[in-house]
């Protein structure tokens, strides 16, 4: 049997006590030993690869369902109509209720707003449009622009 496969057998205690007892007999042989346990992946804090992107993806994702469960799931970038997303409770019912209903109205209020200011604009264009209309209508043939 190797004596890495006994010394996994002991689990980190059994390499950490090889490292110090490494060092103490001669520096770098203790410097060989601590590189290959780190390097190994035997004391947990070494890397090989395309782990430490799966564990930083992973940890990036966790963080995210964090994120997305704080803001109730809702709201822009998270599938929902509302921007506010669903509120937490405050503990009163009241003024939960007061909130919910103030929120819908202000979003219908922006809604309605958004709407009139489509509504100016077309009105704007289409004057603008008629009045070029008219000019040209009424332009002399002889200021009409040449054809190359």
């Amino acid at each position: 049997m190797p004596i890495t496969a006994k010394l996994d057998e002991f689990g980190k205690p059994a390499w950490i006590a090889l490292t110090v007892l490494g060092f103490m007999a001669w520096w770098p042989l203790g410097l060989a030993i601590l590189a290959f346990t780190i390097g190994s992946g035997r004391m947990g804090c070494g890397y090989r690869g395309h782990d430490r992107w799966q564990h930083k993806m992973d940890r990036l994702q966790q963080k995210m369902d964090w994120m997305r469960a704080k803001m109730g799931g809702n709201g822009p970038g998270f599938g929902g109509g509302s921007p506010w997303g669903h509120q937490p409770s405050s503990g009163n019912a009241a003024f939960d209720e007061y909130r919910t209903e103030t929120l819908k109205r202000l979003e219908d209020e922006q809604r309605e707003f958004k709407s009139f200011l489509e509504r100016l604009r077309f009105a704007k264009d289409k004057t603008e449009f008629d009045a070029f209309m008219a000019e040209r209508r009424n332009r002399p043939s002889s200021e009409s622009p040449t054809q190359n």
